[in-house]
């Protein structure tokens, strides 16, 4: 019974240390009577008991490393408190077991002092603007030394950037100082173009008031001319209707009379009453007859005295001085 027993443990032992199970994404190293054998791949596995062994396990996934935080001098000697995380992966399990005896501590003492190396060489405003430049930089120094290792780099990123506190007062002055004179200049532009635009509304109003002037004086020409031809063709069609009627029997002696009418019209109402008495009195006879009995009686109408004067004007036996009264009573 005991004999079994044994045989039994025997046998769970030999099973155990036979049979491996190696999980997707992980590769395990096997060793040969302590000589590198082979590399074991995800699904189940037989390993010789007592001769072979699983000597290193390895996870081919993406693993990320924190890298501690640590004091570097930019190239204008101003301390930089960085610290930042790497992405690796394991391609080479066998190098990864024999290549490095702690790969990942010497991918993060690497790293910080390819940091270091790169953060020296760049002035300080420099690091905050190229990020992904030393980003790069450490990347790419860490895959070449890391590849004897089995170890690929896949990316470095800086997590944070830390000057000290006086100079951290000092960029924000000059930031503030930065944005002030962004709208200083931002201001000043808003004025020159306002003026710009109140001059160019101020020159486009003047163009335009100047050209309703000059339509309004055309305007005012052409109405102007336009009036003094109607005008002048109504007086050349008046001139043509006198000298047709003029031309007509009868008409030489109408225009004539129409003549003296409108001169003894303008030249009667002057004369009042008491002025013909008055100049009556003076000549010694009364206005209204002469010594031959043509008579210019008071209170004629401008066409009877009219004909008086035109017959005393045809008489020949007036003498000269009563002649020259009556013509001054006519022309009175």
């Amino acid at each position: 019974m005991e004999i079994a027993l044994i045989l039994a443990v025997i046998a769970g032992i030999f099973i155990y240390r036979t049979f491996k199970i190696v999980p997707q994404q992980h590769a395990w190293v096997v060793e040969r009577l302590g000589k590198f054998d082979r590399t074991l791949t995800p699904g189940l596995k037989f390993v010789v008991p007592f001769i072979e062994r699983v000597a290193y396990k390895h996870s081919l996934k993406e693993v990320p490393l924190d890298v501690p935080s640590q004091v570097c001098i930019t190239k204008d000697n101003t301390q930089l408190q960085v610290d930042g995380i790497i992405y690796f992966q394991v391609t080479d399990p066998m190098r990864a077991s024999y290549g490095s005896s702690n790969y990942i501590l010497a991918i993060t003492q690497l790293a910080q002092t390819l940091l270091r190396s790169v953060i020296g060489k760049m002035e300080l405003d420099k690091t905050f603007e190229e990020r992904d430049a030393i980003n790069a930089s450490v990347v790419s120094a860490l895959d070449d030394a890391a590849s004897n290792w089995g170890v690929k780099v896949l990316r470095y990123e800086i997590k944070d950037l830390t000057p000290p506190a006086a100079i951290l007062h000092s960029m924000q002055a000059q930031i503030t100082a930065e944005r002030e004179k962004r709208a200083l200049i931002a201001a000043s532009e808003g004025r020159k173009q306002e003026q710009i635009n109140i001059a160019t509304g101020e020159r486009e109003a003047s163009i335009a008031r100047s050209e309703g002037e000059r339509q309004a004086e055309i305007n005012k020409a052409q109405g102007e001319a336009a009036a003094i031809t109607a005008v002048a063709d109504a007086t050349a069609d008046a001139i043509r209707k006198i000298a047709a009627a003029i031309q007509s029997p009868g008409g030489e002696q109408a225009v004539q009379l129409k003549v003296a009418e409108k001169g003894r019209r303008g030249l009667w109402p002057a004369r009042t009453e008491e002025q013909h008495h008055d100049r009556a009195r003076t000549h010694g006879r009364g206005v209204g007859a002469d010594r031959h009995g043509h008579g210019i009686a008071q209170g004629q109408g401008p066409r009877d005295a009219l004909n008086s004067c035109d017959k005393l004007r045809g008489s020949g036996e007036m003498d000269e001085r009563f002649k020259s009264h009556a013509w001054k009573a006519c022309e009175g």
